[in-house]
């Protein structure tokens, strides 16, 4: 028992360091504002008469990405997964419990289930919709592959491998989806302010409004059938014999 928990603690470590190294490397391309270059659609971010963006309002577009937001979510629940993990098993358990630390809180299992939906979304719609628009270079490479695709992968992996399981149902799904909901309304409050967005797919001033609340829809839609497809995997392997010991 001691050794699956060890295993899972490398897991969660390793998870959170990939999304915590991402958002460093990221922000600190962004700060230095180093390959900065022009944005020529003016209700995009970053645009600033077709000249480089100052570097505060580069940090502003910067933490109203999706992808920054999933990539923070995600990486606060697996440290949390990782420090509680690496405690022994509680007093009067000295069988251990097959599933510990659950059951987690009910913050952690919100946090936990919002995070993976929140980063399969951002891999899933920047490989599939946005990778054929962006260009990066030097580190910025390192800090892209790191929040659209190795974080994204990583983090299903350790859904699917180590957990932790029954810890999600449709109740924690409802509460998960607020933190991606919150971003809608974040981003398209600051939209309204600024006229300008995170990506073209949801660009209201190119758009239209109707078009773009479609699309965010689509989005939205997308999660929810990838939040039923996890809760429908954890329900599954949670009766595996492997899941039993």
């Amino acid at each position: 028992m001691q050794r699956l928990r060890g295993a899972r603690a490398t897991w969660y470590a390793v998870n959170a360091a990939s999304a915590w190294l991402g958002l460093a490397v990221s922000l600190a391309i962004n700060l230095s504002g180093a390959y900065r270059k022009p944005i020529l659609e003016p209700s995009h971010y970053g645009y600033n008469k077709g000249a480089l963006a100052p570097v505060n309002e580069g940090f502003y577009d910067w933490v109203s990405f999706f992808t920054i937001w999933s990539s923070v979510v995600a990486g606060i629940a697996l440290t949390a997964l990782w420090l509680r993990t690496r405690r022994g098993a509680p007093a009067g358990d000295a069988a251990g419990h097959p599933d510990w630390p659950a059951p987690l809180p009910r913050w952690l299992a919100d946090l936990w289930l919002s995070g993976l939906i929140m980063v399969t979304v951002t891999g899933l719609v920047f490989n599939l919709v946005l990778s054929s628009q962006a260009t990066q270079e030097g580190w910025d490479n390192l800090a892209n592959s790191l929040l659209h695709q190795v974080t994204p992968v990583l983090t299903v992996f350790v859904f699917a491998s180590v957990g932790p399981r029954r810890q999600v149902s449709w109740s924690t799904v409802g509460r998960a989806i607020i933190i991606p909901l919150a971003w809608v309304l974040w981003m398209l409050a600051r939209g309204a302010m600024t006229h300008t967005y995170p990506y073209g797919f949801i660009d209201v001033v190119s758009l239209g409004l109707s078009t773009a609340l479609v699309n965010l829809t689509g989005v939205l839609a997308l999660g929810l059938a990838i939040a039923a497809g996890f809760v429908g995997l954890d329900k599954l392997l949670s009766r595996s014999p492997s899941a039993q010991h």
